[in-house]
Order: C-alpha cells, then structure tokens, then sequence
C-alpha cells in the first residue's frame, strides 16, 4: 500500500509531465543542496560569536569557509582558532552533510519511494542522481520501470547498511581519538594550551577525516601532532574507509551481514551479485573492488617511498626519529588523494612530490589502473568513452580556465610579489580545490620582497591572501569539483 494517496501520485505524475526534462536534471538538486546549505551555514556562522571579539572574519571569509565545509574541501582563508566552539560544531555539521557517502545515502533512501516519485530520487531519463562516475566512466542506473522488487528490497537493505556504516566509523573513530587525547598528555596539553575542547577536536577531526574535508580545529593543522604517531595512526583509516576504500569495505559489510541470517542473506547476494542493476556507485563489482585495493595500495607505496627518499633528512621532518617519520610520511601520502591534511609545511617539500600530489589531487577516487574486463564490459566502455569525448570540453580544460582567470585578478600581485605569487603555487591551489583535497603551499612574509617588514604569517592558505575576486573564484572551483561528476556523465544544462 502506498504512503502517499492516489491523488497526489497522480498530480506529480502529471507535473512531471509537463515540466521541461531539464528542469528535472539532477544536477539541479544537487546544486541546490550545496549552495542552500551554504548560504545556510555562512548565516549561522556570522550569526554565532567568534572566539575573541577583537577579530571578526569577512562575510567572504565567512561563506568561503562555509562553501569550503560543504564541499569538503578545506580551502581557507581564516585562521582555524579564531572560530569559537559553537561555530566549530557548525562546520562539523555542514562536514557532515557535504560528505560523499552521507549525500548517497541520502538519494538511496530517496529512491526508496515509489517508483511515480523516483524521479526526485533515483533519475531521471538516463541520469543518476549520483552523478558518478567509475574511474572517470560515467555510471547510469537503470530505468525506473525496469526496477523489479528485489531491486526495491535491496536498495532499502543497502540503505540501512550504509547508514550503519556510517555511524559506525564515525563513532569508533570519535571513541578512540578521545581516548588517546585523554590518555596520552603530550596530546591532550595541545589542547589545553590552546583552549579547544577534547570532545569537540575529537568530533570535528573525525568527520574531517571521513568526510575526506581536511580541517582541523588548530591553526597548525596536524603538525602540532607529528610526534603523535598514534593520533595519526587513528586517523589513516577514518580517511581511508570514507573515501578511496569505502566500495570495498561496503561490499565486505554487506558480505559479512548476508552470513547472519536467509533473510538478510536474500538481499545481500542479490546486491553481490546485481551491483551494475542497483546503479550505486559506490557498490563496485568485486572484481572492480579488488583493481581498486591494489590502486589504492600503488598510490599510497609510490608517494611514500618518494617522500623518504628525497625528504629523510630534510626540514620537513626535522626533529622527528625514525618511527615518527615513516608514520607521519604514511599519512602524508595518504592525505595526499583527497583528504587534505597535513604534518608538514607543503610549500617546503620538492618539486617531484609536489607533482606527484597535484597529480593524485587531480585523479578521481576510485581510479584504478587494473581494469579486467570481458568483452560485453569492453563495448560499454568504448561507448561511454566515446560519448565522453563527443562533449568538447575536459576538466582539465575549465582549469586551465579557472587557473587564467585567477591570474588575471591576481595580476598586480603575481608583478610586485612573484615568489609567493608564481604560477605554480596558483595551479596547485587551483587543482587542490578542484579536488576537494586543501593542500595549500600557504603564504611566507620572508619571500615577500616588498613591504615584507609589514608582514605577518598566517596560518590559512595561499587563497587568503588574494583579492575578493580571486576567492570568488576559487568558490565556484570548489562548488565544480564537488559536482564535477556530473561533468563527466553529461554536458551541464
């Protein structure tokens, strides 16, 4: 029996109909979504008090940060403790809401509804409201009227199971992260030193960290807590398991779940077996899954032995012995794909990694370089390749767009400042926010070559110090790269 009456199915069928197919395109939700709840959140955050009265951020500062939430970017342009308690909760929650896989759990629970409502929530023509892509092929799902029961029963049963993983991860990771503040004193003094509450910095880094956003509630980011090889041990898999490894883990959930009873059994090998009929894009084939652990494991090996080779005994890691090295180099690499924190001073590393992390920063998260496909996987990928490149446009060209732009509102700046403002600090911002990672190579006074005595260092990033205009930018970089899958699937309306 259905919960909603027959009338209003009925009405919304006929309003379907007579609404453009456009106006549907689900790229207008999503878009919506973000922005409502950033300007939602920009409002809260000027509403609330900040830590101390003698500095208040900007309003664009203020909905820089909020957009930067949302997207899960953790681009800034304000220093991290000059936000109060109450404002911290605010962004944790705008982390939260702007996170991967909260967003898709949302639209399966959408498509839970009735197949005459389904349009708001599963697709609409040959779009998912996922908007995803697999390794930069685009995923579609299948029709609604193609949808069997068992496709209903499951995609409930999904549902929940990503539900639980997500409250799951998040709440052990919180458990544990207070009880080592708590337990170990050079990391709870930290803390205490700089007046932020154990809960709070445990609840906002582990959203952080799974939503794959990169803040931290100090200025300093995570080297405060680079001879806390611990803390850092913690945090790896909770950046891990809610990004590049979380379609593993969720078919392994639903793997383990289906040996606990027939009925749960019933849906999950139905789910094992019918991941490309679900159209869920986080619920990759196991084969895929494998290709995509073994990706995982290359780009995590390549950049670490990069960085110990070339930054063993450079200032990066001074001070820090053998241990605290290889565990600090360890979450620097995995932070380089798209979560964005960091042990070290970017700007300070080589040229090579440098690249090596613009290049990961770029790549979609569940690129993979072993693909075995047999050959009716073969033709769908050569059609979908095929259409991809009949668009005209590639993201690497509306970069090279958005990178000009920026130069040319920072263009007196790059004259009378060009250490800091050079090209290559610009694109690497640029690329970083595209990605929804936040690694910045930050602003130094001491390069500075003109008024450089009238300079102070901050700890946000290199875009702070550009011009209203040059921000303004970098939020619609930040709004394309969170929605840039939609780009890849179809042209935007």
């Amino acid at each position: 029996m259905s919960i909603f009456p027959a009338s209003s199915t009925s009405k919304l069928s006929n309003l379907s109909k007579l609404v453009p197919c456009h106006c549907l395109n689900p790229f207008w939700p999503r878009i919506f979504y973000f922005l409502s709840l950033s300007l939602l959140g920009f409002g809260v955050l000027k509403a609330l008090k900040p830590r101390t009265d003698s500095f208040r951020p900007r309003n664009l500062d203020l909905f820089f940060t909020s957009v930067s939430s949302i997207t899960v970017s953790s681009m800034s342009t304000v220093e991290m403790e000059a936000f109060s308690d109450s404002q911290l909760v605010v962004i944790t929650v705008l982390m939260f809401l702007g996170g991967e896989v909260f967003t898709s759990m949302a639209a399966l629970f959408l498509r839970n509804l009735k197949p005459k409502l389904r349009i708001f929530g599963g697709k609409v023509g040959n779009h998912s409201l996922d908007g995803g892509v697999d390794g930069g092929i685009p995923i579609t799902n299948p029709k609604p009227e193609t949808l069997r029961e068992e496709d209903d029963q499951s995609i409930k049963f999904l549902s929940f199971v990503v539900l639980g993983y997500l409250v799951a991860v998040n709440l052990i990771g919180v458990t544990v992260v207070s009880l080592y503040l708590a337990i170990v004193p050079s990391a709870g003094s930290i803390l205490k030193k700089k007046g932020l509450k154990l809960l709070t910095f445990s609840v906002f880094t582990v959203v952080s960290s799974f939503t794959n956003c990169g803040f931290v509630p100090t200025n300093e980011n995570m080297v405060v807590f680079r001879k806390n090889p611990g803390l850092l041990l913690i945090i790896i898999p909770q950046i891990l398991l809610g990004n590049t490894l979380f379609p593993p883990c969720l078919r392994f959930s639903i793997w383990v779940l289906g040996k606990l009873g027939k009925k749960v059994g019933g849906n999950s090998d139905y789910l094992s077996k019918n991941a490309g009929v679900i159209g869920y894009l986080h619920l990759l084939p196991s084969r895929r899954s494998w290709c995509l652990v073994a990706t995982v494991v290359g780009f995590l090996v390549a950049p670490v032995v990069l960085f110990l080779a070339m930054e063993w005994n450079s200032e990066s890691l001074n001070g820090m012995n053998s241990f605290e090295k290889i565990v600090g180099v360890v979450f620097q690499s995995v932070n380089a794909r798209h979560a964005g924190e960091t042990i070290v001073d970017i700007s300070t590393v080589s040229a090579a990694i440098l690249v090596l992390a613009t290049v990961c920063m770029y790549l979609p998260p569940y690129a993979t370089f072993l693909f075995l496909k047999d050959e009716k996987e073969e033709k769908n990928l050569q059609k979908k390749k095929e259409r991809m490149r009949k668009k005209g446009v590639s993201n690497i060209a509306y970069l090279s767009i958005f990178v000009l732009l920026v130069c040319i509102t920072e263009r007196e700046k790059i004259t009378e400042d060009p250490l800091n403002f050079n090209v290559l600090n610009i694109i690497i911002e640029v690329v970083s926010a595209y990605g929804n990672v936040g690694f910045t190579m930050g602003y130094s006074c001491k390069r500075r070559s003109i008024g450089g005595a009238n300079c102070e260092d901050k700890w946000y990033g290199f875009v702070g110090w550009w011009s209203d205009g040059g921000k303004t930018i970098l939020i619609a970089v930040m709004f394309f790269g969170r929605l840039k899958n939609f780009n890849m699937t179809w042209r935007f309306p």
